[in-house]
């Protein structure tokens, strides 16, 4: 869903931290080697994952202990510090989810909504909370940020009591054809899946997403790269250098199309352009 990795850890302790503007949403990777904070609270709501250690830290009347893989549930206003009890320390990712964003995730209400623990071995949510968080530490596309928010708030549900939101009908194919071709046209842009919903007619991304998936057996952030790839390839046979291709085609700089120029073709775009610029000198030689 999204690439590239987290921050990389440096020795010693570290906090990282990153807000994505549009969402609100704060993303959170760290490492303590011994106290970590003290007792405190946050107005947010906290899901986290253990990557390393043992992560020791009071919370609901009770000291817990979440070990790598485990996810960390915290409500807003509930008390809690943090702490390594043995070497080499902790790494952990969080992040720190606005009511107002996941009151609107649960349908619009909140009031009867609460983590049932405050730890749980899930390992689909704990990937899905590092997806979301390598999206918010990249700056990836508003499309691939709300893509890995709305996994995220699925995998969440089944820990908060809230029921998945009724489906609503995928509508007429053609929701599925306008989104493609608004794509198409804003490539080189950035936009959100509630743009994309909004321009297609849908009634809102859910939806977007059913139809789109139906018509095209993808994402629309997949299509989205794929079009900007076939941009850039088009550009670096032509001989535009790899950092022009990359603006020219939507890419965020030089090093994001070339992470998912690899992933796509298994070769750099400097290679890639270097092998199709001189195709026509090589030919000539022959003749």
């Amino acid at each position: 869903m999204t690439d590239g990795p987290l921050p990389s850890p440096p020795p010693g302790d570290f906090v990282h931290l990153r807000r994505d503007s549009a969402s609100g949403i704060e993303a959170v990777t760290a490492r303590f080697l011994g106290h970590a904070y003290d007792m405190h609270h946050h107005d947010e709501w906290l899901v986290g994952v253990t990557h390393e250690g043992i992560q020791d830290f009071y919370c609901r009347g009770a000291r817990r202990q979440s070990v790598p893989g485990r996810v960390i549930l915290i409500e807003p206003g509930e008390r809690h510090d943090g702490q390594a009890v043995r070497e080499p320390g902790f790494r952990y990712s969080m992040l720190y989810l606005p009511q107002d964003w996941l009151r609107r995730e649960m349908g619009g209400r909140d009031a009867a909504v609460g983590f049932r623990r405050t730890l749980a071995d899930d390992g689909h949510l704990g990937r899905a909370i590092g997806r979301a968080c390598r999206a918010v530490f990249g700056a990836a596309s508003p499309l691939a940020t709300d893509a890995a928010l709305d996994d995220l708030a699925g995998h969440l549900r089944r820990h908060l009591g809230a029921a998945s939101p009724k489906p609503a009908p995928d509508g007429d194919p053609v929701v599925a054809e306008r989104a493609m071709a608004f794509i198409r046209a804003h490539a080189e842009t950035a936009f959100g899946l509630d743009a994309l919903a909004q321009a297609a007619g849908a009634a809102d991304r859910f939806q977007l997403a059913r139809a789109f998936r139906r018509r095209f057996g993808t994402s629309p952030h997949a299509c989205l790269i794929e079009i900007r790839l076939a941009r850039a390839r088009a550009l670096l046979r032509a001989g535009t250098a790899p950092a022009e291709a990359a603006h020219a085609a939507g890419f965020s700089d030089q090093s994001h199309l070339g992470r998912w120029f690899r992933r796509a073709y298994g070769l750099t775009p400097a290679v890639y352009r270097s092998g199709r610029t001189n195709v026509p000198d090589a030919a000539s030689d022959l003749d």
